[in-house]
């Protein structure tokens, strides 16, 4: 079986705060006739720049076309050489090569009429638990809005929440002790994440205001690369700390600092879910946990991400994939399932990524290109009543 070409289609999804986020479709046809696709998720995510797709495809189909796609660690190989590992965890080259190693599993399992977790290693877990974010408090105004959010997750079933956490302290205290009057033990806060947002120091000062509430753990409370302010966190608190991995030398310099707990591992930050096993059996072999993070993808992303974590012996907390809650709409046929704040690993008797495109979807939702600020939610309400 051959790659003989490849087509990008981009979407662009609002959520339901109205931003429209915009990802990648990437199809790859054989000459088998089978067609693999995968997704480069939210390139809407900082900073604010992205690669001109009409370049894009030229450049893929340099590197792709006339591969077999069960090559999958020499493809991988040359796509790290032309889209290198991040300094940082949001440089779009990893978002680049997460699409197209989604796509070439999924073709290699439509091929074999298998699921991509058992192309990953079988399935541990035909299930695991996740959380839904709530963003960052600018102004105690906003308290009382995501306070709301809880209570709407909480009758759909998601009971684990993280919170972002550190440019509006009060407001954060403000929401922890509304949660915990309102909910008690019923909800759980997964994590204060700080995003990098400060320094140790001051990330030290928040989480002791902030300990008198339960929380699970602690994410990304120093700059960014700051491994040993990581390691002084690690040791004045008494919960995990989590860390994202953006790239193999970053999670060595984790390992060498005893910087963390747990690895926050994501195929869209580490470069797709060949590196993000490779990155998980690291974190297995120094004895340390793994969670799956997000940057909140539409369902192809997420199903990719649901065979990873079914495969995943070492998944010891609660991950954070959602993203398909967070849209309005989507581009499948069959979105993934969440049942009482699980996310299932689609069926292993549907090949590939378990997941079926819907072309009035992907019409519905598609844009020119990766620009910023070209498409609003009324033209995309506009578009949808057309399609209606």
């Amino acid at each position: 079986m051959k790659i003989v070409d490849l087509r990008l289609t981009v979407v662009g999804v609002p959520r339901h705060t109205g931003f429209v986020n915009k990802h990648v479709l990437i199809e790859l046809f054989t000459d088998e006739g089978i067609t693999g696709f995968g997704e480069m998720s939210d390139f809407s995510h900082l900073p604010r720049y992205a690669p001109d797709v009409k370049d894009l495809t030229n450049v893929l189909k340099t590197i792709l076309v006339g591969k077999n796609p069960f090559d999958i660690s020499s493809i991988n190989k040359e796509l790290l050489d032309n889209f290198p590992e991040a300094m940082y965890y949001y440089e779009k080259g990893s978002f680049i090569r997460s699409g197209v190693d989604a796509a070439l599993y999924d073709l290699c399992g439509k091929y074999l009429n298998v699921s991509v977790a058992e192309l990953l290693g079988g399935r541990y877990q035909e299930k695991f638990k996740v959380c839904y974010p709530i963003f960052r408090h600018r102004f105690l105004e906003e308290v009382e809005e995501n306070l709301e959010i809880v209570r709407k997750r909480y009758a759909e079933g998601f009971d684990v929440f993280r919170l972002y956490v550190g440019k509006n302290v009060d407001a954060d205290e403000a929401f922890l002790d509304g949660v915990k009057r309102e909910f008690g033990k019923k909800v759980t806060i997964k994590s204060l994440d700080f995003s990098h947002l400060l320094d140790w120091k001051e990330s030290l000062k928040a989480i002791k205001r902030l300990s008198n509430y339960d929380f699970e753990m602690i994410e990304s409370p120093t700059y960014r690369n700051d491994f040993d302010g990581l390691y002084h966190i690690r040791t004045r608190v008494d919960v995990p700390i989590s860390e994202h991995v953006w790239s193999f030398r970053q999670q060595y310099e984790m390992i060498k600092h005893d910087s963390v707990d747990i690895f926050n591992i994501s195929p869209v930050f580490i470069g797709g879910l060949t590196a993000a096993k490779k990155a998980a059996s690291s974190a297995e072999v120094a004895g340390k946990s793994v969670l799956l993070g997000t940057t909140q993808e539409l369902s192809i992303g997420t199903a990719a991400m649901a065979h990873l974590g079914g495969s995943l012996l070492n998944l010891n907390y609660t991950s954070d994939p959602t993203g398909p809650e967070l849209y309005v709409g989507d581009i499948v046929k069959n979105k993934v399932q969440y049942k009482n704040g699980y996310l299932h690993v689609p069926d292993r008797n549907l090949p590939g990524l378990g997941v079926e495109l819907d072309w009035d979807l992907i019409d519905k939702y598609r844009v020119q290109d990766l620009s910023w600020g070209d498409v609003s939610v009324h033209q995309l309400q506009d578009r949808t009543a057309q399609v209606k």
